[in-house]
């Protein structure tokens, strides 16, 4: 049987595809009993995730000195998350199913890249106040899933579409900073494969709470 290799594409992936690829372990890893003693806590790593993404979001305008931060910022992300990887490959010890729960993904021998398919959506559930979860079907070959909302006013003309947030699991896509009550419209792409992204999710509307 091949030796299961957890895939380390975060390494050299876009930021968003960094920062969504640690949440999703922090996600998986929090209180999860097949890995009980890591060598980086989920309060450390959603520390080194924040600060890496608000050293990206200050990058555009900030010159060289933020460009230099964020750079900074990233290494430190990664190597905490080359640390937990490690640590998910040996006490998965070769099973699957294990290794999967933590959110870090296998490497795969098949590097055949494919156009993406169109997401489909499956469900939107509310989260938090303000947050909406998005889950669609997996889409073969995506690295993560990128999300935008809109919000729609009472008299029916949707607003412009904004940036949701990035994910590496087609489970749980949340959308935050959402006016609670409001009415949203939201579609998902998949990234990845031969084309970069796919084509926008069929839109589906949902009320924030």
């Amino acid at each position: 049987m091949p030796q299961l290799r957890v895939l380390l594409a975060f390494c050299k992936g876009a930021d968003h595809f960094l920062a969504a690829a640690a949440g999703t372990v922090i996600e998986g890893m929090t209180n999860n009993p097949a890995f009980p003693n890591p060598p980086v806590t989920m309060a450390a790593l959603t520390v080194a995730r924040d600060e890496f993404s608000r050293a990206v979001a200050l990058q555009p305008e900030g010159g060289k000195r933020a460009t230099a931060e964020k750079k900074e910022k990233r290494a430190a992300l990664v190597r905490l998350m080359r640390q937990l990887a490690a640590y998910v490959q040996q006490v998965s010890d070769n099973h699957l199913p294990t290794l999967l729960t933590s959110g870090f993904h296998t490497a795969s021998s098949n590097s055949v890249q494919t156009q993406l398919e169109k997401p489909i959506v499956m469900g939107l559930l509310n989260g938090n106040s303000g947050e909406i979860i998005a889950r669609v079907k997996a889409v073969a070959n995506a690295r993560c899933y990128e999300s935008r909302v809109a919000l729609v006013p009472p008299g029916g003309n949707l607003g412009p579409w904004q940036s949701g947030n990035y994910s590496t699991s087609s489970r749980s896509i949340r959308v935050k900073d959402l006016i609670p009550g409001g009415l949203y419209e939201i579609q998902i792409r998949a990234i990845g494969g031969s084309t970069g992204t796919s084509d926008w999710s069929d839109p589906k509307q949902h009320r924030s709470l």
